[in-house]
């Protein structure tokens, strides 16, 4: 499970260098469908991910706002510092949560820990497809999303 989340965190950082290309009006454009924009889509899957672990440990919500964060730069640090906690989270024994029946604060329905993990890398991987087809739709070229040919066991992040 931990793999996947290095995937992840890995493509979202070719994303976030993706986007130094790009000028400030270009990440705030409203592009139709999905979150709206690249710089707001990317901040929701931060924010998202992070509020779906903190529900696994039975902790607060702590609500992001886009506008404390609208720039590229204040987004990539709120994403390694947040990965940071997270990351120490999926380093915990996976049978302590994984059977856990949640109950998040924005939702009443009974999750289990298992199957948030499974949503929180679903939903990133289902956003950078956003982000991939609204890069051809600006004729750029998205950053790649393979799977196999990463080295993810030894991947160092940008923190």
């Amino acid at each position: 499970m931990k793999k996947m989340f290095y995937y992840n965190w890995q493509v979202r950082d070719e994303w976030f260098e993706w986007c130094k290309q790009m000028s400030s009006d270009q990440l705030k454009m409203e592009l139709g469908g999905g979150a709206g924009s690249i710089l707001y889509t990317l901040f929701h899957i931060v924010e998202v991910e992070h509020s779906w672990i903190r529900g696994i440990q039975g902790k607060e919500d702590i609500v992001y706002e886009f506008k404390d964060y609208a720039t590229l730069e204040k987004l990539i640090s709120l994403s390694l510092g947040l990965r940071k906690e997270n990351e120490y989270f999926l380093n915990q024994p996976f049978d302590s949560y994984k059977d856990k029946q949640i109950i998040v604060p924005w939702e009443n329905v009974l999750y289990s820990g298992d199957d948030i993990l499974h949503h929180i890398i679903v939903h990133e991987i289902h956003h950078m497809g956003q982000l991939s087809i609204w890069a051809r739709q600006l004729g750029m070229t998205p950053v790649a999303s393979h799977f196999v040919g990463r080295a993810l066991d030894t991947y160092i992040r940008n923190d």
